[in-house]
């Protein structure tokens, strides 16, 4: 065994042995897998294996579709047998909302060139004569869809990563895992110890063992999983080819064949967990007591929709264990409180996600970062909050709801609240419905007297939908208050405080106190890893304010510049609560309450100043994400329902009141303002966001400048674009293609809203570079339908700033 390694892979399943494959094929051919047991083991030998390619997620769906296309290849290249069966999955829909995910996803499917459309009742009857497809509205078929042998899958991955010099160990646990002052691990076994560059936990069902080693919590449980297989049924037998498999996810179960009989699944509300407090080391290959009762409303759903189920006895049941996240989806990427360890853990569909995960994972520790952006996937978007409470409501809910749709804009309820500030009761009486950020519960929207307090979902406009133009008409009227608590917020402090945020940042920092600037973070490829307001607040003391959600995975960034000695860098978002006064009233709202000189000319746009507003200590600065004339003030958390009260107080007499988040979308959108997570990703240039103007390369070296400068004579790929869509009832919300006239491909939204201050339906997105014009006619497809479109030239909300700097 050997005793250094660029890597090693802590786990012998699906997952690690695809990263160990994708590390070699990038060039790490040192590194070395370490399994327990057999490869296999845990959760991966017993699962149905299915694959599909289509997911709500474009990035998800690409990442899927890589995966189905590399078994074919591992077959070739190693000669080991996958079991590929591709006989196609037909997507089956009861429900009008069910309708809509489909025809959006085949629309997606349009877009990116992959195989996923509508068939009629006649065809689905002659792919799959035994399913009775009474009361479907639509049918869709995948033609690669369909399942793998788990164990081929596994030793093709471990084959090939032999094959070009990777070790695997078997029957090797893990006892340790310690880090060294260079970056580098001690991975300790009984057979003897590793100096790893890098630590991989793909451990599955033993992630959470694995992590404790180095000092971390991870936010996993398990559960009990069922599917049975049936006896030989006639008409399997006779038919001579293999059916498709069936989605019926309003039925919520998965079917498919298994040899000549059929396997059916199921995802069943009366779940059940196992090894809350931890997976037993010895476990392996065991299985749990069949519990059948427990999916029958499952079965009998699958036996109305395919008679054949019932009519033959069932040959097998597998109830095993699966492990799960908060949100179901993957905690994936390198730890930010750790150097060099990496995580890939509650991976559920692993069989059509294993290559996808492995690609991006060695990208990311080999190149510095993933070809695609995954932080809706990265294991930064839970922090320490996301405790056990929290992950066990969580996952009982993914577990038990596991084919419900996930709405666009859907918040759940389940495990919350978790973290509050003290307005939070205040907001409560003011009859806020909240969501969920980064552990944070912060205000959608008001209900008024009367009205529901509880939001609806669904893919067309909401009961949220007039509220929320109430409160966007209201601030562009006269003025709103928006608690702005869920921004990260950093205090930067010493002598080098100046130097290190322009080496950490693109743009030129304020050198005098009360001077703001926007600037982009650059990432490892060159693109737009994050955008921030700093401030300078006094000589050698800067604030700096980012996205709330992605605190922890700014973290990677920040601890990449080593602090110069004598300056301090921490987070203060605990401490400090906050609100932005916007509106054409917003200067009267707030003169009301303070002595100071709120004009214009006394306090300019992107000036900041710290006074006292109704006797609270504000840090203001004068910006607006409402693209409206306004204020932040920055507050200590304890003064926050102070400042709230005497804010409200004020607003009233002016006809001015709370505003959520929901109305907060509309006006940025408006104004044409991006967004972390959505405009902004490290996929985008800077020169395709509109903020290269913002990356000042003759100000020095900063981070990731030179990976900036390699892409940044290069013609812009797309460009970041506002559209006026023709929508009655519904509107884009994020992920809808856009296509030219001809039906071409050419771009995708990356928000969407109703403007209400302008009475339009409007749309951000990407157009690919020189495809379109302001003025030209193009498509966006909202619900799956192509709804015209027109390219606009601005914003049509205050395109020239007037408001913003009066």
């Amino acid at each position: 065994m050997r005793t250094h390694a660029q890597a090693v892979v802590i786990g012998g399943g699906l997952v690690g042995c695809s990263i160990l494959y994708h590390l070699a094929k990038l060039g790490w051919t040192d590194s070395v897998l370490l399994e327990r047991s057999e490869l296999t083991s845990g959760s991966t030998w017993h699962a149905a294996a299915n694959i599909h390619g289509l997911h709500d997620s474009t990035n998800i769906s690409r990442l899927q579709h890589y995966t189905m296309k590399l078994y074919r290849e591992l077959e070739i290249e190693t000669e080991q047998s996958c079991g590929i069966f591709q006989p196609g999955s037909l997507y089956l829909a009861q429900t009008e909302a069910r309708e809509h995910q489909l025809r959006l996803q085949a629309a997606k499917a349009r877009r990116y060139g992959m195989n996923f459309h509508e068939v009629s009742r006649d065809e689905a009857e002659r792919l799959h004569p035994l399913v009775d497809f009474d009361g479907i509205r639509c049918i869709m078929f995948e033609p690669e869809g369909g399942n793998v042998d788990p164990s081929g899958v596994t030793h093709a991955y471990a084959k090939g990563a032999r094959q070009m010099g990777a070790e695997i160990h078997r029957f090797t646990p893990v006892t340790g895992t310690e880090p060294q002052a260079d970056g580098s691990w001690i991975v300790r076994t009984e057979k003897g110890d590793i100096r790893a560059q890098w630590v991989i936990n793909a451990a599955g069902l033993w992630a959470r063992e694995v992590a404790a080693m180095a000092g971390l919590e991870l936010p996993l449980i398990p559960t009990e999983h069922q599917y049975f297989v049936t006896e030989t049924i006639p008409e399997i037998a006779g038919l001579g080819r293999r059916l498709p498999s069936v989605a019926d996810r309003d039925g919520e179960y998965y079917l498919r064949q298994e040899g000549l009989g059929l396997l059916v699944g199921a995802y069943e509300r009366d779940m059940r967990f196992w090894a809350e407090n931890g997976t037993p080391l010895n476990f392996g290959h065991e299985l749990f007591p069949d519990d059948l009762g427990r999916i029958e409303p499952n079965m009998m759903r699958a036996i109305d929709r395919v008679p054949a189920v019932g009519a033959v006895g069932i040959r097998r049941v597998i109830n095993g264990p699966m492990i799960w996240s908060p949100d179901s989806a993957a905690l994936f990427g390198p730890v930010p409180e750790l150097s060099n360890y990496f995580c890939c853990n509650g991976i559920i569909p692993g069989f059509s996600q294993s290559g996808g995960l492995g690609r991006l994972a060695a990208e990311w520790m080999v190149e510095g970062e993933p070809s695609m952006d995954m932080f809706g996937w990265d294991l930064s978007r839970f922090g320490a909050w996301a405790g056990k409470a929290f992950t066990k409501a969580r996952v009982e809910d993914q577990y038990s709801h596991r084919f419900k749709i996930h709405f666009p804009n859907e918040e759940r309820a389940a495990g919350r609240p978790v973290r509050t500030r003290p307005a939070y009761a205040m907001q409560q009486a003011l009859g806020a419905v909240f969501g969920l950020n980064y552990g944070w519960e912060h205000p959608l929207w008001f209900a008024a007297e009367g009205e529901a307090r509880e939001e609806t979902a669904g893919f067309e406009r909401q009961n949220w939908w007039q509220p929320a133009g109430r409160e966007a008409r209201m601030l562009r009227e006269s003025a709103g208050i928006i608690d702005i608590s869920n921004f990260a917020r950093y205090a930067v402090n010493g002598p080098g405080a100046q130097a290190w945020l322009d080496a950490v940042f693109a743009n030129r920092m304020p050198r005098a106190a009360g001077r703001s600037c926007l600037t982009p973070l650059i990432g490892k490829r060159g693109g737009i890893a994050g955008d921030f307001t700093v401030t300078c607040i006094a000589e050698d003391e800067y604030l700096v304010i980012g996205s709330g959600m992605a605190e922890r995975y700014h973290q990677r960034f920040f601890k990449a510049v080593p602090l110069p000695e004598g300056t301090s860098f921490r987070s203060i978002t605990e401490t400090m609560s906050g609100f932005s006064v916007a509106g054409p009233r917003s200067r009267e709202l707030l003169q009301r309450l303070t002595n100071q000189d709120l004009s214009s000319e006394a306090f300019p746009f992107a000036q900041s100043r710290r006074m006292k507003v109704a006797g609270v200590d504000v840090t203001a600065l004068r910006v607006s994400f409402t693209g409206d004339l306004g204020w932040e003030l920055h507050c200590a958390e304890a003064d926050q329902t102070t400042l709230y009260g005497a804010l409200l107080d004020a607003g009233r007499e002016l006809g001015a009141g709370p505003v959520g988040g929901r109305a907060l979308a509309s006006l940025r959108i408006e104004k044409g303002y991006g967004s972390w997570g959505r405009e902004y990703s490290p996929e985008y240039w800077p020169q395709e966001t509109g903020l290269d103007r913002l990356v000042k390369l003759d100000k020095g070296d900063f981070l990731n400048r030179d990976a900036y400068l390699a892409i940044a004579d290069r013609p812009a790929r797309s460009r970041l674009v506002m559209l006026k869509v023709e929508a009655e009832g519904t509107d884009a919300t994020g992920g809808e293609p856009i296509f030219l006239a001809d039906g071409t491909p050419v771009g995708h939204v990356s928000s969407g809203a109703y403007g209400y201050s302008v009475g339009m339906s409007l749309a951000l997105g990407y157009v690919e570079a020189g495809r379109a014009a302001p003025g030209d006619r193009l498509t966006v497809a909202i619900l799956g339908r192509d709804h015209p479109a027109v390219l606009l030239d601005a914003p049509p909300f205050d395109a020239a700033g007037a408001r913003l700097r009066a």
